[in-house]
């Protein structure tokens, strides 16, 4: 037992007393024995419910096999299964991406595992291949696979389950992993990306909020009583309408304005939250799910933010709009990415610095490029440094080489002032070379549209036809499923670490009958990737600005936002009846009618940001 000093003066006594109460305060905000006991509880609770709800999966699955259980038994299981696993998702999701992602519930596409420099592809499994498959009109045909990954999904849960039972939360953990299930809940949950087959994304967004609202309890009765009410209404309102929606009807610009977004930011004033480290692209200050820092665009380049300045990118800039760096002289970069068209050129296929040709693929908006863990239509690059060295050496494009680059920089004068100023030193190196040339790409961010500001309560208003188009995006049309919020490209929430990239059926021209015959991916010389999963796979591409990019897809032969928007609405180059190896896209028709085309379309030029001044 602690005893105060028998010799201490009123004074020293009451200062001993008051640390100790402020000591114990501070215990309580983020290590309180009560707290982690009930967390503790709830995550034995919960994984038990899990672990429960599994085992009975794979009865149902083996009975279903044997003809003693039927498709509606089955189904039912399944929503019972996935519904216990939304309880728990935030957290196994926040501690176990990696293994969730590959065992539990990842996307149910086929994927790649080196083994020797070789590609192996790997079938997927978990429950949303199990959502998909149960779903199905023809899931009896598949039954054998589902009772195999039933039990697969028993034994790997039990495997992460384990280890989960026996950690001990602490506050910031809890609620960054909440803030993160924010993000998925807009990218993924409620546009159908997680339940393919079911599409039961909005019940099990109810779930996941109550559930949140439950580990959430013991923190907000110790914040302050504002706060606590607001997340409280916020948590309760989100629940309400999810409840009261049906997929196709469902209000998402109303939820994620007046409830997943301001929820994102009241999360940050419970219990003197503390900002941890980003354990990916996303960062963790953001106030907004589509603000400009929602990304830390120095996640995905070799330059920090310590390097950066308002001196490197000005002296980026100068070079980026200087032909002088290509071997004959004629060639910037804002050749081929011009600020007028958002950064794109506005032709089919860029033109090559050789007279008569052009280059393999059309040019990409660079405004949020940099917001890539891989880069080009292919995925060959792996940094945005190594990127700009692809078009330096390609014969193609720059056609010259780095020593041939800073012996030109060297020579010149201003360049060499320039640089000495921004770096300190006499000769300019390679390494400076790249980290400016970085710095002013990496500063071409977008997030200031007119969606964006209606979004964050900036402005008051947005037309009608953009609303609804977002609703038809994120919802029925599925472009959300592959395009996500807020980059709107194949950068995949919540951590935002890695792209996407999707087999389209891309025609050789928006009125042809025939495929293109780029291969993409299989073909970008990264021996590891050489997989017949990726032929005819390309990058997913932002849809921010898209207004402004024209024309459109790898090869440029898409015109109109209208073309866009009719290939897709058939089901690609597998829904007009061409065969299609692996198409990630489903073949089905959308059934969109042009009023719904047109809605799309208006919200996608509402993602047009004018305000851009580079």
């Amino acid at each position: 037992m602690n005893r105060l000093p028998m010799k201490m003066n009123f004074a020293a006594k009451r200062l001993w007393i008051l640390l100790t109460i402020v000591g114990a305060v501070l215990m309580f905000q983020f290590y309180n024995p009560s707290t982690a006991e009930k967390v503790k509880v709830l995550n034995a609770t919960l994984s038990q419910s899990f672990e429960e709800e599994i085992e009975s999966l794979r009865v149902v699955a083996e009975k279903a096999r044997e003809g003693e259980a039927s498709s509606e038994q089955l189904k039912s299981q399944l929503v019972r299964t996935r519904q216990s696993y939304k309880r728990l998702e935030f957290l196994l999701e926040y501690f176990y991406p990696e293994y969730v992602e590959e065992h539990i519930n990842g996307a149910p596409l086929l994927h790649i595992e080196t083994f020797d420099t070789n590609p192996m592809v790997i079938p997927p499994e978990g429950l949303q291949v199990l959502d998909e498959m149960i779903f199905a009109e023809d899931w009896n045909e598949n039954i054998k696979e589902i009772a195999l990954l039933s039990r697969q999904l028993q034994m790997q849960s039990g495997f992460l389950l384990a280890d989960f039972k026996s950690r001990t939360l602490k506050t910031e953990e809890l609620l960054n992993a909440a803030r993160l299930e924010i993000i998925r809940i807009v990218s993924m949950s409620i546009t159908g990306f997680d339940t393919p087959g079911s599409l039961n994304g909005l019940d099990e967004v109810s779930v996941s909020l109550k559930s949140m609202e439950t580990y959430l309890e013991p923190l907000l009765q110790a914040s302050d009583e504002p706060i606590r009410n607001e997340v409280l209404e916020l948590l309760n309102e989100g629940q309400k309408q999810v409840s009261n929606s049906t997929f196709d009807d469902f209000d998402r610009l109303t939820f994620i304005k007046e409830v997943a977004d301001p929820l994102y930011e009241k999360l940050t004033k419970i219990n003197n939250y503390a900002y941890p480290e980003s354990k990916g692209g996303w960062n963790p200050k953001s106030k907004s799910i589509f603000a400009n820092d929602v990304l830390d665009p120095y996640f995905y380049s070799q330059l920090s933010a310590e390097e950066d300045s308002d001196e490197l990118r000005n002296l980026g800039k100068k070079i980026f709009y200087d032909p002088l760096i290509s071997g004959n002289a004629q060639m910037s970069c804002a050749t081929c990415h011009n600020s007028g068209k958002a950064f794109s050129d506005g032709e089919k296929r860029s033109l090559s610095s050789v007279e008569g040709k052009t280059v393999e693929r059309n040019a990409p908006t660079l405004l949020n490029a940099v917001y890539a863990d891989r880069y080009f239509y292919d995925l060959r690059a792996f940094t945005l440094e190594q990127q700009a060295q692809h078009v330096i050496f390609n014969p193609d494009e720059f056609n010259t080489a780095n020593a041939e680059i800073l012996e030109k920089l060297n020579d010149d004068k201003e360049y060499k002032t320039v640089f000495k100023e921004t770096f300190g030193s006499k000769k300019i190196n390679e390494e400076q070379f790249a980290s400016a040339l970085a710095s002013y790409v990496l500063s071409l961010r977008s997030f200031n549209s007119p969606f964006d500001k209606y979004v964050r309560n900036e402005e008051a208003k947005l037309p009608d036809d953009a609303k609804r188009g977002f609703n038809l995006f994120m919802g029925k049309a599925a472009c959300g499923t592959c395009h996500f919020a807020p980059t709107f490209s194949g950068l995949v929430p919540p951590n935002y670490i890695k792209n996407e990239t999707e087999i389209l059926g891309i025609l050789a021209t928006a009125n042809d009958e025939e495929l293109d015959d780029d291969l993409g991916r299989i073909n970008n010389q990264i021996h590891s990737e050489k997989a017949w999963i990726y032929e005819r796979s390309f990058k997913t591409s932002s849809v921010r600005n898209v207004e402004l990019t024209a024309p459109y897809f790898h090869n440029g032969e898409f015109a109109e936002l209208q073309d866009v928007m009719d290939f897709y609405n058939n089901g690609g180059g597998a829904g007009i009846g061409l065969e299609v190896k692996n198409q990630t896209l489903a073949p089905d028709s959308l059934g969109l009618s042009q009023n719904e085309i047109n809605d799309i379309i208006a919200f996608m030029k509402s993602l047009t940001d004018t305000t851009l001044n580079y």
